[in-house]
């Protein structure tokens, strides 16, 4: 059973988030919640708890097996980071344009918008690779909360 049964935001050190930010955060958690993949590579066993932290540019994932095993992994930002702050930027050029554009062109931001989330999903999928297996779309939940985690706008 190779999934996220548990998971925690660990928001020491962070700033303290704005209320869409908190929303945005509770949302991802509970969709990776609702249905996820994650395997740690190695002898552990899931299903897992995970407490996702943020410390010196890292993403800092501290797991839990069902067998009582844990450990932790971090993952460098790096290019993540960059692609946070233009995925954060396309969704607020999309809120703007369900606001005030045509469908049609909606339609082209949302792709663009997709485009990107997925792309940094692919990343952050290479980035853990070296310590677990996630699929797509949990690799995609990650990276929101993520993304909501490192925004300090």
């Amino acid at each position: 059973m190779s999934y996220l049964s548990h998971i925690e935001v660990d928001d020491t050190g962070l700033p303290v988030p704005s209320p869409e930010l908190e929303q945005e955060r509770r949302v991802a958690v509970f969709d990776l919640q609702e249905g996820n993949s994650f395997r740690v590579l190695g002898d552990a066993t899931g299903p897992y708890r995970l407490r996702l932290g943020m410390v010196n540019g890292r993403a800092v994932f501290d797991w839990q097996d069902v067998d009582g095993r844990s450990g932790s992994f971090h993952a460098a930002l790096g290019a993540l980071s960059e692609a946070a702050r233009d995925y954060r930027a396309v969704c607020e050029a999309y809120s703007e344009a369900v606001k005030t554009l045509p469908p049609a062109r909606i339609e082209e931001v949302d792709a663009a918008r997709r485009a990107m989330h997925g792309e940094a999903a692919r990343q952050l999928m290479e980035r853990l690779a070296d310590h677990a297996e996630i699929d797509d779309k949990t690799a995609r939940r990650l990276f929101t909360l993520i993304c909501a985690m490192t925004d300090t706008s």
